[in-house]
């Protein structure tokens, strides 16, 4: 048989066992809850819960020791932010805290008696926030504003300071270096914008590898009851064959998800949303090739489809600590780095935020792009080996080791 014959029948095949896979997926209601209200329903959900994106009017208790207009003037900045809202005046730090442990307050201000005179004498003055760090965000939010506070009241005394030398002829109008920050693909610096481009592939992914290990562990319970025989797959195909078809069959049902939640999702929440889709789309597709192999590898854990649940789930946690979303990825152990490299999502992930919040193209993630690629050759090696070997076993005990 000609090199042609050999490649015209396997497609032939795959196409056969893509069909059947169709037909077998629209007729299991437990997979279109995986497939279809999963994705629907988990990225909306999400970013219900993450909006508003920004924490605003946080309480905060101001304890002040100095009582003069330096005092003053720090106080009525802080609390004209956005972020800060004044609870009250404490007499003390004793009862600041008392209002803090009573949840009152989330922040206290602490101006000491000092304040005003080291500024006069051209000393380094302090005043000290604590702030509780149950919320990250809240804390966030805090010391954001501090900190944008504290270089604008340095710029204003330096310049009281030279003009009060009678040096205002230099030109000096400051500080000598003006800083300002502008944050490319989050311009609202808000935490649904920052982790929902990331979790929506997470969610791609963890969707599709729950259908593939439902689907797999589903036909393994068939072996069992009918002497290691699956009757609802094409009979005669390669495992390369069959798996493959698999694969293109949950990835094509996953094109209109894809689009949902990588286009619709951020237009209808005003997520950053900067990319070409015909990029990110693009990009996406080895990464849903590469999550259904993985999903037909897991199935060599999973003999019942109960299985799924337990062992998807606790590999959904890993999935997303090893993502970088939680802990940047050059920080992690090297080891933990290596197995963050085999999940699709990462790849995933990293170059969709890229295309999607930064503009970016294919070519400019081509290096992710030839990752996920290498991992669907890998994965569907891996998958066709797992298949034929758990088919053989259940042919061979007649479906008593499937």
């Amino acid at each position: 048989m000609s090199i042609f014959k050999i490649i015209g029948k396997w497609l032939v095949d795959t196409a056969r066992v893509m069909r059947r896979e169709f037909t077998v997926m629209i007729h299991d209601p437990g997979l279109m809850l995986f497939f279809v209200a999963l994705p629907l329903m988990y990225p909306v959900v999400y970013t219900l819960i993450y909006n508003p994106e920004l924490i605003r009017k946080v309480k905060v208790a101001v304890v002040d020791d100095s009582r003069t207009p330096e005092s003053r003037e720090l106080v009525q900045q802080a609390t004209g932010a956005p972020s800060f809202a004044l609870y009250g005046y404490a007499t003390d730090l004793s009862e600041a805290r008392e209002w803090w442990a009573e949840q009152k307050v989330y922040a206290i201000l602490y101006i000491p008696r000092d304040y005003a005179k080291k500024i006069n004498r051209m000393e380094q003055s302090h005043a000290t926030l604590y702030a509780d760090m149950s919320l990250l965000l809240r804390y966030r939010a805090l010391m954001a504003t501090m900190t944008a506070l504290q270089l604008k009241q340095a710029s204003e005394i330096t310049l009281e300071r030279v003009q009060a030398v009678g040096a205002e002829s230099l030109g000096v109008s400051g500080l000598p270096v003006e800083s300002s920050a502008h944050f490319a693909g989050d311009t609202s610096q808000g935490f649904a914008s920052f982790i929902m481009p990331g979790i929506v592939i997470l969610t791609l992914q963890q969707s599709l590898i729950l259908g593939a290990g439902l689907l797999g562990a589903t036909s393994r319970e068939r072996r069992r009851k009918n002497n290691g025989h699956d009757p609802l797959e094409i009979q005669n195909v390669s495992p390369f064959a069959t798996v493959w078809g698999k694969a293109w069959a949950y990835a094509l049902f996953y094109i209109p998800a894809s689009i949902y939640i990588l286009h619709f999702v951020p237009w209808m929440f005003h997520l950053p949303h900067y990319g070409n889709p015909k990029f990110y789309l693009l990009y996406i597709f080895p990464m849903l090739l590469a999550s259904g192999f993985m999903g037909q590898i897991f199935v060599i854990l999973l003999k019942e489809r109960e299985y799924v649940f337990p062992v998807i789930v606790f590999m959904s946690l890993l999935f997303l600590f090893l993502s970088g979303l939680t802990w940047p990825r050059f920080a992690m152990p090297a080891g933990w780095y290596v197995v963050g490299n085999l999940i699709p999502s990462t790849w995933g992930i990293e170059g969709f935020i890229r295309i999607n919040s930064n503009a970016a193209t294919i070519a400019q993630n081509s290096f992710q792009y030839c990752a996920l690629w290498i991992q669907v050759g890998l994965y569907s090696i891996l998958a066709a080996l797992i298949y034929k070997r758990l088919k053989q076993l259940a042919l061979r005990t007649g479906g008593a080791r499937a």
